[in-house]
Order: structure tokens, then C-alpha cells, then sequence
């Protein structure tokens, strides 16, 4: 059970708020699914119901959770505000939002790829090597791997060395879950085998060669979610 000091209300709330949204992450509780009532919460975290009640709230307002009368409470995303700078994640059409996003990255990624081949160090290299190597690993075991896929996206971002890029990443997270919650596990071989050549020609400082594979990547990702959209509407 978590035993948290005791604080003032509104700081103990704001650190519950805080503890309930690492639970839900390393538990994890994923999107779609239900987290535990308010008594259950209380005794996990050692707090009063109206602590519990007010970090609900704190990360309903954040996008988080969703409260549903006579249901539970859900979770609706594992991103929160902070994370989401814009928003993107509060939008309701998510076949739309997610082919918004990957227009964007379209526009920007492979660009993105081919500046981290140029510039990676030898440190940032190694990083993105372990990252596709633990997104390969999971992938292949059936666990979630989608945090680790996000981390990956945004070590290519920082490997690029561009400050204004780098302020892009949260939307590039955003794009990141957006398309797997809809996919699932749905291009697990393709996403190996892109992750694994952009990675190599980065590490091998071949920016056309990264451009390219990162094309490919997100070009197996549009055609993924065209087959979705249009198999909703049959």
C-alpha cells in the first residue's frame, strides 16, 4: 500500500493526483479500461475517499480520466496536459486526429531522420540502438511496447540537434499513442523492420538512407489507418 506524508489537502491531492497517474502508467491501466473504485484507491494509497475524489478530477480535467454515471471511471489517454501542450489528445474523432497527425509527421519526420543521421553523437547512437533493440524485444514477447516506442521517435527528434524540433516532440508523442491505440499490435513485423533501418542508417550517418526508411515507416502506418477508416464504414 502507498503511504504519502501528511500534507496539506490541496498538496496531499496534488500528490496523489501525481502517484494515481504513475499507477495507471506502470500498472498499466490501458485505454479503454476501467481503474479501480474510490474505496479500493483509498486503501492503496493510505488517503481519505475526497483525496482519491480530488485526484480523479485533477486528471479528468487533464484529459486522463473519464468519469461515466453508473459505469466507473475510465481511462481515455495516458498523456496528460503536460505531455499534450496542445490539446491534440481532447479531440473526439481519433481516426481523423490520427490522420491529421500523421500528415504532419509525413511533412516532418523524414527530414527529422535525415537530420539525426547527420548530426547524432556517438552517445545518442548507442541510446537509439538499446531503444529499438527494447522495442524489437517487446514486440516479439507480445508486451506493451508503446512508451518504449515513443521514447524512440523522440531520441531520433533530440538526435537532430534542432532546438525547434525538439519543441515539436509532445506532438510527435501525441501521434506516437494516437495511431497505436487505434492499431494495437496491428503492423508489429513492418514496424520492426523500419525501426531497424532507420536506426542503421542513422547509426551509419546515411540521411538519405534514414529519410527514406522513415518514409517507408510512416508511409505502412497511412495505409494501416486508411484500411481501419474504411473498414468502419462498411
Amino acid at each position: 500500500m502507498y503511504r504519502l506524508d501528511k500534507l496539506e489537502k490541496k498538496l496531499l491531492g496534488s500528490q496523489v493526483e501525481e502517484e494515481l497517474m504513475k499507477y495507471i502508467l506502470n500498472s498499466p491501466v490501458k485505454i479503454g479500461e476501467k481503474i479501480p473504485n474510490e474505496f479500493e484507491l483509498a486503501e492503496k494509497f493510505g488517503v481519505g475517499r475526497s483525496t482519491i475524489r480530488e485526484a480523479v478530477k485533477g486528471l479528468v480535467s487533464k484529459g486522463v480520466l473519464e468519469v461515466r454515471r453508473g459505469s466507473g471511471t475510465y481511462v481515455v489517454s495516458t498523456i496528460s496536459v503536460e505531455d499534450d501542450p496542445l490539446g491534440l489528445s481532447k479531440l473526439e474523432d481519433k481516426f481523423k486526429l490520427a490522420m491529421e497527425l500523421l500528415e504532419v509527421r509525413l511533412m516532418l519526420e523524414p527530414e527529422i531522420a535525415q537530420l539525426a543521421a547527420k548530426y547524432a553523437t556517438k552517445e545518442d547512437k548507442r541510446h537509439l540502438k538499446t531503444l529499438c533493440d527494447e522495442v524489437e524485444e517487446l514486440l516479439t514477447q507480445g508486451e506493451d511496447y508503446i512508451r518504449k516506442d515513443v521514447e524512440f521517435h523522440t531520441c531520433i527528434a533530440r538526435c537532430g540537434k534542432n532546438r525547434v524540433v525538439e519543441m515539436l516532440i509532445p506532438m510527435i508523442d501525441t501521434a506516437v499513442l494516437t495511431f497505436a491505440s487505434l492499431t494495437r499490435r496491428a503492423l508489429s513485423k513492418e514496424t520492426l523492420e523500419t525501426h531497424r533501418a532507420v536506426t542503421d542508417a542513422i547509426l551509419s550517418g546515411d540521411e538519405m538512407g534514414a529519410k527514406c526508411a522513415m518514409m517507408m515507416h510512416l508511409t505502412y502506418n497511412r495505409q494501416e489507418l486508411i484500411r481501419l477508416r474504411d473498414q468502419n464504414k462498411e
